[in-house]
């Protein structure tokens, strides 16, 4: 067992808010007591805010992340159960509602102060955090935080805890050393006098003492469920019956269903709806002026689609009604060369002087690459169930963000958050998308039109290609300077727009100049997180330029990349790894090519190589070889999955996936021009895990990045033809 010291259980024992209720000294109050007036129900016993005991000594871990295919919930239950030695054939999970008490603290606190901070700042940083991950509403799952934050320094230490509290109880009662006693699925033993318990028989004595200021967690070789290759996610069985229940899947009593239409220039006003036709259809009971569009409520879905086709809207004219993806893309170009020629780039990151050896180099090497906006193309369009009655709003869906939800909707009705009730479900798919509040607050709109009424809203596909909030599309220009070895001496990078997180475009290789800046140049495009946020983008312009070098220089593209990652061991062992993993050296037939990338996002650190097939003259991707360091995987499985599913995902982006403006709307509108890999398509995936001990990363979106570049780089080493602008568009 390790003991979990002074400072990190400062930092843990907030996490999420609720935290460790009972046991934290540091906050003044017995929470559990209040807890507990909404989260016990019947003859559960609450332990602390993450654990309940049920009378058949069955064990339910409370949540606060949502489910959206990524089996974080899973993933989540099993880090507290194994600190607890909860028998996991016993364990459910019941996601947390959207609470104050359940706020993700220690999110706020990355976002809001990155970086290691001293002992006595903590102290008084975490309930500065508490309050402002309450204030701002933040209850999120998305930026691959739920295992790195709320499991690692959350679920671990509330299953260390409440294991300490039971124990304790137990040695009261029997009147022995705690020391004595051990715990085995969900089971107290003293050996020396023969005498057993199940859990659940000390469960609310527990419940009721002053928890354990520094919980002991177990170290890796006493873990029996994380890490374990055997246990499998509690999900997954609904989800292969049909029993799991999605937002799209909500019933209520008396519920009407809505279906909407908006504007398809963004900014753009309803100026007049003629609705006469479609008031005259069958099941229609109201249409209703959302400001910038109209929905129609109706007794079935069916029923509001064929109206709202009927509905003609007139809009108000929009400054960017002549505006297309070429102009914008002209735009980004013609705001870059002025920002240098009027020196007002902002810097991102700056080292030596790279202007200056670039302009006094003999071999400068330059390019410039560009991505375009991309939607999410979540499996469930967006939906969402309200109900408003009586002074109370009630929702129901699936949402990354419950908490944000309640607010904005709060604010809309310009009522107290006390007045709305956020009931998630399964998301069927979110990748940042489901973060955003735009469509509940649609669904309230419609429901308040109709008082009393659950109102169901369902977007068509049609609707959520064309009103996402997209990938931000980016221009990205680089130069370097090779000295005699070939190696790069200076590196400047500028790119359009301001980026998320901050560290996406920074390269690990070791380069002594380096000048990353950057310049905005607003457009009337929504965008939004997206999975991996910019990393996606900033690793395909940095893993292509850097592939670029490596040819220039005349040297393999593995071997560049070791020798300018010689001070960087974590992301060597990847590389090498990958390498060895997909025979690196192993010749191909003609016409085939491999290339390979690295990329570190999220705490994780992923290198890919893709092998191509290009010999019949069209593109075939046929296998991705994927190492992984995320410092631990606490649940293989899951993990795995996410990198084979963040491969596809990014594969998609790279050779389909393309948001066109014209006359300032989307063009695309469903699957059949919004085009995805498919099953047919998709290549093989082999994927290496590697526990390297580092602080723990991210799972969900590291798999993504390093995917488009070391396709672009295989299509080149296939065809000598580089890519710098995406998608493929190779058929």
């Amino acid at each position: 067992m390790s003991k979990l010291t002074r400072r990190a259980f400062l930092t843990a024992g907030l996490i999420v808010g609720g935290g460790l209720i009972v046991g934290v000294a540091i906050r003044p109050g017995h929470r559990t007591p209040k807890l507990a007036k909404f989260m016990q129900h019947d003859e559960e016993v609450l332990v602390n805010a993450w654990v309940k005991l049920l009378p058949d000594n069955s064990v339910t871990v409370i949540v606060s992340h949502a489910e959206m295919g990524q089996g974080a919930q899973s993933a989540l239950a099993i880090m507290l159960a194994d600190e607890m030695d909860v028998d996991w054939d016993s364990v459910t999970i019941e996601e947390a509602p959207a609470h104050d008490e359940y706020a993700n603290f220690h999110m706020a606190r990355e976002f809001l102060l990155p970086g290691e901070m001293p002992g006595i700042v903590n102290q008084t940083l975490n309930g500065v955090f508490l309050t402002i991950s309450k204030s701002i509403a933040l209850q999120v799952t998305g930026g691959s935080f739920s295992i790195r934050s709320t499991g690692e320094r959350g679920m671990r230490v509330a299953g260390a805890a409440a294991r300490e509290l039971l124990v304790q109880a137990a040695a009261q009662e029997w009147q022995v050393a705690a020391t004595e006693i051990r715990t085995q699925k969900s089971v107290l033993y003293h050996d020396a006098t023969n005498r057993k318990a199940p859990y659940i028989e000390f469960a609310k004595t527990a419940a009721k003492q002053q928890g354990p200021e520094f919980p002991t967690l177990k170290t890796p070789e006493q873990f029996t469920l994380m890490g374990n290759e055997e246990i499998q996610r509690l999900d997954i069985p609904e989800k292969v019956n049909g029993t799991a229940k999605f937002g799209i899947d909500v019933v209520l009593p008396g519920m009407k269903y809505a279906t909407v239409k908006t504007s398809p220039v963004f900014g753009s006003k309803v100026e007049s709806i003629d609705s006469s036709a479609a008031e005259k259809m069958k099941g229609v009971i109201k249409v209703v002026n959302l400001v910038d569009g109209v929905g129609v409520i109706a007794d079935s879905y069916w029923q509001a689609k064929k109206a709202i086709a009927a509905v003609t809207v007139t809009y108000s004219a929009s400054e960017w009604d002549n505006t297309s993806s070429d102009t914008i893309m002209a735009q980004f170009r013609t705001d870059m060369d002025k920002a240098v020629t009027n020196g007002d780039e902002e810097t991102d990151f700056s080292e030596g002087n790279a202007r200056n050896v670039i302009e006094s180099a003999a071999n400068v090497i330059t390019a410039e690459y560009s991505v375009p906006y991309l939607a999410h193309i979540t499996m469930e369009p967006m939906n969402s169930t309200a109900l408003v009655k009586d002074g109370k709003t009630e929702v129901w869906g699936g949402t990354q963000n419950p908490l944000g939800i309640r607010a904005a909707i709060a604010e809309y009705l310009d009522t107290d958050a006390e007045n709305v009730v956020v009931n998630n479900v399964y998301l069927g798919g979110g990748f940042g998308r489901r973060a955003m509040t735009d469509y509940p607050i649609q669904a309230v709109k419609l429901a308040n039109a109709l008082p009393g009424v659950p109102v169901k809203m369902i977007w068509s596909r049609e609707e959520d290609v064309q009103h996402d909030f997209y990938r931000p599309a980016i221009v990205s220009r680089f130069k370097a300077a090779l000295g005699d070895s070939g190696l790069p001496t200076a590196w400047e990078n500028q790119y359009v727009d301001k980026h998320e997180p901050k560290e996406a475009p920074y390269i690990p290789y070791q380069v002594d100049n380096q000048f990353v800046h950057y310049i905005e140049s607003p457009t009337h495009i929504p965008f939004g997180p997206w999975r991996s946020v910019d990393h996606s983008q900033h690793a395909f312009f940095t893993e292509s330029f850097i592939d670029e070098l490596a040819h220039a220089a005349g040297q393999d593209p593995f071997q560049y990349r070791r020798t300018l990652l010689q001070s960087e061991p974590r992301y060597l062992k990847v590389l090498d790894a990958v390498a060895n993993m997909s025979d690196w050296d192993r010749p191909l037939p003609q016409g085939w090519g491999r290339g390979i990338a690295i990329h570190g996002s999220f705490n994780s650190i992923v290198a890919e190589v893709v092998e191509v097939d290009m010999s019949s003259g069209s593109l075939r991707v046929d296998k991705v070889f994927c190492v992984a360091d995320a410092g631990f995987a606490y649940c293989p499985n899951a993990f795995r999955a996410q990198m084979e599913s963040g491969i596809i995902f990014g594969l998609s982006a790279a050779l389909h996936e393309e948001i066109i403006i014209k006359n300032g709307a989307v063009m695309q509108s469903n699957l059949h021009d919004y085009k995805m890999v498919r099953m047919d398509t998709a290549p093989d995936i082999y994927v290496e895990i590697i526990n390297s001990g580092e602080r723990t990363g991210g799972a969900g979106e590291p798999g993504t990045p390093p995917i488009a570049p070391a396709l672009t780089n295989a299509i080149f080493a296939a065809t000598g033809s580089r890519i710098r602008d995406l998608p493929v568009k190779i058929v």
